[in-house]
């Protein structure tokens, strides 16, 4: 049993373990978000006229506008492509964020002690809306 199971379970624990598993989740938090800010994903808008690429860090990189589409998009229809573009590049961020990170305490490791993370579902939304 890790010290984060007894202290989640209420039980007494060995702080200073408690303290080097913490150490050992954001060492392993930090390496996960260095790899992704390295990574690079793309996104197309539904007609395919917008493509978008982005940093894993959400950062836009570029946009490539197909002009046989573009002739068929107003202004306002344009910059909805480009929102779905952008919006389907980071929602590619947020999954690849989740396979890469899993459960910070590990692979096989109970979630919070069976408890389910309160800022899961906040943390989701920044990912997917930036």
């Amino acid at each position: 049993m890790s010290e984060t199971e007894a202290f989640a379970g209420g039980r007494d624990g060995d702080l200073a373990g408690l303290l080097r598993e913490v150490e050992g989740w954001s060492a392993r938090v930090a390496g996960t978000l260095d790899e992704l800010g390295r990574e690079r994903l793309e996104g197309v808008d539904a007609r395919g006229a917008v493509r978008a690429r982005v940093a894993g860090t959400g950062r836009l990189l570029g946009l490539h506008l197909d002009p046989r589409k573009l002739r068929e998009l107003d202004h306002v229809q344009l910059a909805e492509a480009v929102k779905e573009a952008v919006g389907a590049a980071r929602a590619g961020i947020a999954e690849r964020l989740a396979e890469l990170t899993g459960d910070p305490a590990g692979p096989g490791a109970p979630a919070h002690g069976g408890v389910a993370d309160p800022l899961a579902d906040h943390v989701r939304r920044v990912m997917r809306e930036g």
